[in-house]
């Protein structure tokens, strides 16, 4: 009885913790950067209001845009203003709200040029979430008001049959439509991996696809939209769910129920960018310094 006791004093139980998932750590991780950029701008108020009422101010002047040229016409491709201002809207909301969260992935390039994404690889959490919640903007908060003051314009003025399935396609379009930009943002910041200097060249698929969606597909030749429904599916994000929520016919005529596709192209998009990120990252080569 005393040797066992001994033996129980002696060896105390294991007690084993299950390691935290990838993911978890890098949701984690993000939201303490982000949380950290976040008290820095708020020891600003000012600066903060003075620079998100900018962000609202300058993207406001594309919807004004829009407005202007519908002084002059009654349909643009065959769509009144307030459709237009859904699809802004959409669009504009979905983008934003990806800006938000992963707007800062467009620096990686210069990371990778100057060697300071050096620091960020010998941490230990995932190198995605860091460059993601890099210099957290809150002032982006302008570009989602905009947006979604338009797209409530839109569904106030437009007479639109609801139903069920309409009134689900609105917050599943600008929710799905952020991941598909997101995964944008992600696989044009691996690209940077191997081209140093193609921020640019993400900008045109991330706030080039924001303005090309911001217009009705019927104004683009058949072959643009094409590209972007089956290559870069940016048509998921707004064109194909806000033309079921109109009742209108998509100008590829495809059938009604790929509007209710785009959860499953976020995913895929999400996949394919992972992919993308993972190739980018064992890829890399110090600079050395």
């Amino acid at each position: 009885m005393a040797e066992t006791l001994e033996t129980a004093v002696a060896e105390p139980p294991v007690v084993v913790f299950e390691p935290r998932s990838r993911m978890a750590e890098g949701v984690r991780a993000y939201g303490l950067i982000a949380a950290m950029w976040l008290r820095s701008t708020m020891a600003y108020r000012a600066s903060f209001v003075m620079t998100a009422f900018g962000n609202f101010a300058a993207t406001a002047f594309d919807f004004v845009a829009i407005m202007l040229m519908f002084s002059h016409v009654d349909a643009l491709g065959g769509y009144t203003l307030p459709e237009t201002a859904l699809l802004y809207g959409a669009a504009g909301t979905a983008f934003g709200l990806a800006d938000l969260v992963m707007g800062s992935m467009d620096r990686l390039g210069r990371r990778v040029r100057d060697g300071t994404l050096d620091t960020l690889l010998v941490r230990p959490v995932p190198v995605l979430a860091q460059v993601a919640a890099d210099r957290f903007a809150l002032r982006r908060l302008g570009r989602i008001t905009q947006g979604v003051l338009v797209l409530g314009y839109a569904l106030v003025t437009l007479d639109i049959d609801w139903t069920f399935a309409r009134v689900l396609m609105v917050p599943l379009m600008l929710l799905s439509g952020a991941a598909i930009f997101g995964a944008v943002f992600v696989a044009g910041a691996a690209f940077q991996f191997f081209a140093q200097d193609a921020s640019e060249v993400q900008n045109s698929f991330t706030y080039g696809g924001n303005t090309l969606l911001q217009y009705p597909p019927t104004v683009f030749a058949k072959d643009l939209v094409r590209g972007v429904t089956f290559v870069v599916p940016l048509a998921f994000v707004n064109w194909l769910p806000a033309l079921y929520v109109l009742g209108r016919p998509y100008p590829l005529d495809l059938p009604d129920r790929v509007a209710f596709l785009p959860p499953v192209v976020a995913a895929l998009c999400w996949v394919v960018a992972g992919l993308a990120w993972r190739a980018g990252l064992r890829a890399y080569r110090s600079t050395g310094s």
